[in-house]
C-alpha cells in the first residue's frame, strides 16, 4: 500500500476532498429540505451521531454541527484518497466517470454497512443521498485529476 500512496498527489487529494465534500453538503442542504421536507442540518447531525451517538439526531446546537462537519470532511478525505488511488493518471474523463461510479459504490457501502452498526442510519436512505454520493465521487475524481501533477519527475529526495 505504501508504494501506491507515494504516487498520490496529497495536495490534490486534499483539494478534491474539500471541494467534493463541500458540494456534497450543498446538494444535501438544498435538496433535502425541498425533496424530503427535513431540516437542512440533518446530514450534519447524522455525521455527528456517528461519534456522539444517536441522541444528537433530535438535538440542536452549534457543537453538534461542528462535530458533524469535522466527521464529514474526515470521511471526505478518506473517500477522495480512495478515488485518487483508483483514477490516478487515467485522465479527467475517467476521473469524473470513475469517481461517479465509486461515489455510487460508497453510497451502497456506507448505507448497507453502517446500518449494521447504526440501525437508525437507514432512515436517511433517499435519492438525495444517492445523488450526493455520485456528485461527490464525480467531483472528487475530476478535481483530483485536474490538480494531479503526475508529469513531475520522481526524485529520490522528494518524490511526489
Amino acid at each position: 500500500m505504501n508504494s501506491i500512496l507515494r504516487y498520490v498527489t496529497w495536495r490534490a487529494v486534499l483539494i478534491s476532498a474539500v471541494v467534493a465534500g463541500t458540494l456534497f453538503l450543498l446538494v444535501d442542504l438544498l435538496l433535502a429540505p425541498a425533496v424530503l421536507q427535513v431540516s437542512a442540518s440533518l446530514m450534519l447531525r447524522y455525521f455527528a451521531a456517528l461519534v456522539m451517538g444517536s441522541g444528537v439526531l433530535t438535538q440542536t446546537g452549534t457543537e453538534i454541527l461542528i462535530v458533524g462537519a469535522v466527521v464529514h470532511y474526515l470521511l471526505s478525505f478518506v473517500f477522495a484518497l480512495v478515488i485518487a488511488i483508483v483514477v490516478h493518471r487515467w485522465g479527467l474523463l475517467v476521473g469524473i466517470l470513475g469517481g461517479a461510479v465509486l461515489g455510487l459504490a460508497f453510497y451502497a457501502i456506507n448505507l448497507y454497512t453502517l446500518t449494521v452498526f447504526f440501525q437508525w442510519f437507514f432512515a436517511i436512505n433517499s435519492t438525495v443521498i444517492v445523488i450526493s454520493h455520485v456528485v461527490f465521487g464525480a467531483v472528487a475524481g475530476g478535481v483530483y485529476e485536474m490538480f494531479d501533477h503526475y508529469d513531475r519527475p520522481l526524485t529520490s529526495t522528494g518524490g511526489i
